[in-house]
């Protein structure tokens, strides 16, 4: 008995095959096509549709990380290639991608995987199932974000073409965001802390040390790098590293800006929804007042510091952040062990609102403002219907499929977390992106459900 899988998907793509095929072909996509509850890490080159490329990748498969290495072979350009596994964890793979034009602005996206589990018959017994459903999950995703990211450029065609230096660019926001830049079409430098590499350029943030040739003729910057707010306990020396790494930061890209003979004439500055503070069931948008508390003193100043930039010209957009979902990071990785265990419930009661976005809206979010000049001040990135805290655990664990009763004390939180339990987690922030939603951005999730399903593969399979 053979246990060879024959899978395939079909999706029709409102884009020219020659779109849809350079936009496979540009640096980011395979980033943009590994679902985010999988972990898979690319150590070896950048992953290029060139006929014989290679390249390796770290897949992890529970405890255990195994090395693959797959090879470009029978590239037709325009419209297909293969991958094939030349060693790795299954006992054969052969994956093909094809793009069928279906007239000047349409058409059709297959993929077809062909592959026989490890341990042949006996593999295909033990895993068949198992990897079926895995695979089906990682189509449905791949079809969807390669959908909505050739949707999103096009309707962006007749913007020009930037380059973007963006510092936090290994971050959840910020690798989501490059990707999402290059596969568009632009070009990215990365500010990094280490010796820099080709298309990187190197800065300090906490010795404040910025070559202005790293910034020097590129259009735009976004920043968003800065120390984990909820990355420990709130001591007062965490609280230092947080108010600093985002200050001290923001204003050296901002005064650096200022120094340059053709500087940036655009930048994104991350900023976030704990501007608001803790104000009940009150509606907030870019026109409320800022509340009380460490969280927007923080904020205050953060976006204060942008303004030399602004100063020197440049248009300067401030993006505040509500919670952004991926299970790759951020709160909704924490989240999601004890609610697989079937132990997560309401917060302190689950009557505070929360503010949040997926991965998928950070990033697009930051390219609508980097592509339209009249985006500038105050921008909330929070989806257009936030949620109370029971509603957020009611839908997290029916998508999980699990039950949800177990309720957090506020008591608990305070004791394990301090000051952060109650600026961080019991906070009720009700955020309206209000000046996104007047210049025209379309949410791709919208609603929390549509979201979750979308970022942990339940759209489909179980």
């Amino acid at each position: 008995m053979s246990g060879r899988l024959h899978l395939a998907r079909t999706t029709r793509l409102s884009v020219s095959a020659d779109a849809a095929f350079a936009w496979h072909a540009r640096p980011g996509a395979f980033q943009r096509l590994v679902p985010p509850w999988e972990r898979v890490e690319v150590i070896g080159p950048e992953p290029r549709i060139v006929p014989e490329s290679r390249v390796t990748l770290a897949i992890g498969v529970g405890p255990v990380t195994t090395r693959w290495v797959a090879r470009h072979h029978l590239v037709e350009p325009g419209r297909a290639f293969r991958d094939i596994q030349e060693s790795g964890p299954f006992e054969s793979w052969l994956h093909t991608h094809r793009v069928t034009p279906l007239g000047p602005g349409a058409c059709e996206l297959s993929d077809e995987i062909e592959c026989e589990p490890p341990g042949g018959s006996l593999g295909g017994v033990l895993l068949g199932d198992l990897l079926q459903r895995r695979i089906v999950r990682a189509l449905a995703y791949r079809h969807a974000v390669t959908a909505a990211d050739l949707a999103f450029h096009d309707s962006l065609a007749e913007r020009p073409r930037m380059r973007v230096v963006v510092s936090g660019a290994s971050g959840l926001v910020g690798s989501t965001l490059c990707a999402m830049l290059t596969t568009g079409g632009h070009q990215v430098t990365r500010l990094v802390r280490r010796t820099p590499r080709d298309g990187e350029g190197q800065w300090d943030p906490i010795d404040r040390r910025l070559d202005p040739a790293a910034l020097e003729g590129a259009d735009a910057v976004v920043h968003l790098a800065g120390e984990n707010i909820a990355g420990a306990r709130w001591s007062d020396a965490h609280k230092r590293r947080v108010l600093e790494s985002r200050v001290w930061g923001t204003a050296l890209i901002a005064e650096t800006m200022g120094r340059c003979a053709r500087p940036p004439r655009v930048l994104v500055s991350a900023s976030a929804a704990g501007y608001y503070g803790d104000r009940g069931d009150e509606e907030l948008d870019e026109s409320s007042g800022p509340g009380e508390g460490f969280l927007t003193r923080v904020t205050e100043e953060w976006e204060r510091a942008t303004e030399p930039a602004r100063a020197c010209g440049a248009r300067v957009a401030r993006l505040r952040f509500g919670v952004v979902l991926s299970p790759a990071g951020g709160a909704l990785e924490r989240m999601l062990p004890p609610f697989r265990l079937g132990l997560g419930g309401p917060i302190a009661g689950g009557r505070q609102w929360q503010s949040w976005l997926s991965i998928d809206d950070a990033a697009s979010a930051i390219v609508h403002t980097l592509c339209h000049g009249d985006l500038s001040g105050p921008v909330n990135c929070t989806a257009p219907q936030p949620v109370r805290n029971a509603d957020f655990t009611r839908i997290l664990a029916a998508v999980l499929g699990r039950p949800a009763f177990i309720p957090l004390p506020a008591s608990v939180l305070r004791l394990l977390f301090g000051q952060l339990a109650d600026e961080g987690l019991l906070a009720s922030i009700r955020v309206r992106p209000a000046v996104l939603l007047a210049s025209g951005y379309r949410f791709r999730h919208p609603g929390l459900e549509a979201c979750l399903r979308h970022v942990l593969g339940r759209a489909e399979a179980g």
